[in-house]
């Protein structure tokens, strides 16, 4: 049975580019799905055709049971959605802003106050709640623009880089809104370019380039695909690199051609497999040959790891300045802003 989210073959193209090129998707219940890329890998364009805002060339795409090329109008009344941008009024306060979506949604006037102070609260806007929005930081305004697109708690989430532009503190704020949203059975389609948060959030990953999806599963199963631990060994002086070096060479994967040295840095690396028991044994013998190191230590995979070793780089952010992604374009080469009244219709 299809999940929350379900797509299958979606196809879309922009004249000569391809944005999305076959892309299938199946998110279960209650479970949040990570999708990684590069910029221009599609991933925008994904969110914008399951959330109604762009129509696919072919293929399927239904967002809690219901199908959304035909029936858009009762999709955009059960999801919630936060795009790159900060889609908010600026000319409005804070406070007008949230009362404003909730009337949209058809909550009361009653009601939707009384979820806009909640949310104000929850996202330390409070103190700034009767300003207009323009008076805002760009922080400020990108938490503005999640608590809108949480107004009425829909069972489907939608996030396009929701933390992008946030500062470590409000981004781990909004970790755990996700954590207890998802925990009351809210499904949530993430895109991130931090990867960390992938891995913290995420049930499932899907990696996506050049409109296609390339891997899928969960971190720890993109992580085993990379393959490998890696001990890396910092000398205590540049002439015992070349010692350090034949100590490594019995332990490594391949050996001695597989020995990564940074000079600069008097840091060896060697791809092993043993875990901390080998890691044990390289001190020892290190130890035995008088080789003084200021630090060692067991690496396992990161989803960095897996980005670089599936796309050929490391994840690109957006420029943050002036407020984030601001300018930041998705493969159709055209900028993403869109109100929140399209989805609220």
């Amino acid at each position: 049975m299809p999940g929350a989210i379900y797509a299958e073959g979606l196809v879309k193209t922009f004249g000569d580019v391809r944005a999305l090129d076959g892309v299938d998707l199946d998110v279960p219940e209650g479970t949040v799905l990570g999708l990684l890329g590069p910029n221009g890998a599609g991933k925008t364009t994904a969110v914008r055709v399951l959330t109604t805002l762009l129509r696919p060339d072919s293929g399927t795409a239904v967002v809690a049971g219901i199908d959304v090329l035909k029936h858009p109008n009762e999709v955009r009344r059960c999801i919630g959605l936060s795009g790159q941008f900060a889609a908010v009024d600026e000319y409005l306060t804070g406070r007008e802003n949230l009362q404003m979506v909730g009337q949209l949604y058809q909550m009361s006037a009653r009601d939707a106050k009384a979820r806009a102070v909640e949310l104000l609260e929850r996202f330390n806007l409070a103190d700034a709640a009767d300003r207009p929005a323009k008076t805002y930081s760009g922080g400020m305004r990108r938490r503005l623009d999640l608590a809108a697109a949480l107004v009425v708690s829909p069972p489907v989430m939608f996030m396009d880089e929701p933390t992008t532009g946030l500062d470590p503190r409000n981004r781990q704020q909004l970790w755990e809104v996700i954590e207890e949203l998802v925990s009351g059975g809210t499904t949530l389609l993430l895109t991130t370019q931090y990867l960390e948060e992938a891995d913290h959030l995420a049930h499932d990953i899907c990696v996506i380039d050049h409109g296609k999806v390339i891997a899928r599963g969960t971190a720890d199963q993109l992580k085993a695909q990379t393959g490998g631990e890696r001990v890396e060994v910092v000398v205590h002086q540049p002439d015992q690199i070349a010692p350090a070096r034949t100590v490594l060479e019995r332990f490594a994967l391949g050996g001695a051609g597989e020995i990564a040295v940074a000079e600069h840095t008097r840091k060896l690396t060697i791809p092993v497999t043993g875990g901390a028991k080998l890691l044990a044994e390289v001190i020892r013998e290190l130890d035995g040959r008088g080789v003084e190191i200021d630090d060692i230590g067991l690496r396992r995979p990161t989803l960095d790891d897996v980005f670089i070793s599936l796309t050929g780089h490391r994840a690109e952010l957006e420029d943050e300045e002036n407020g984030g992604a601001a300018g930041a374009e998705d493969a159709t080469g055209a900028k993403t802003k869109k109100t929140r009244k399209e989805t609220a219709k």
